[in-house]
């Protein structure tokens, strides 16, 4: 293996770290299961985990701020108690 093989190897190791300590503010909330749903479903579809897990991410995030929403929309608005 050549030297240039071997740092395209590491790119996306390299670049996944220092995105992840670049984004100290960032809320995740679902990022990290859709993340994983999305690599397991980007690889068996034909080895494209990266862009799975990107997808994934930005799926899981989208509906774990639908749920929150709901839940914030419930509290504030409660169900009327059946007598």
């Amino acid at each position: 293996m050549t030297y240039r093989k071997s740092l395209k190897w590491l790119a996306a190791p390299i670049a996944c770290l220092v995105l992840t300590i670049g984004s100290g503010g960032v809320q995740a909330k679902g990022c990290l299961k859709g993340a994983a749903v999305g690599a397991v479903a980007g690889h068996v579809a034909g080895h494209h985990a990266v862009f799975g897990a990107a997808a994934g991410c930005v799926v899981g995030h989208h509906i774990a701020k639908k749920k929150e929403r709901e839940a914030r929309r419930q509290a504030r608005n409660p169900a009327p108690q059946q007598p």
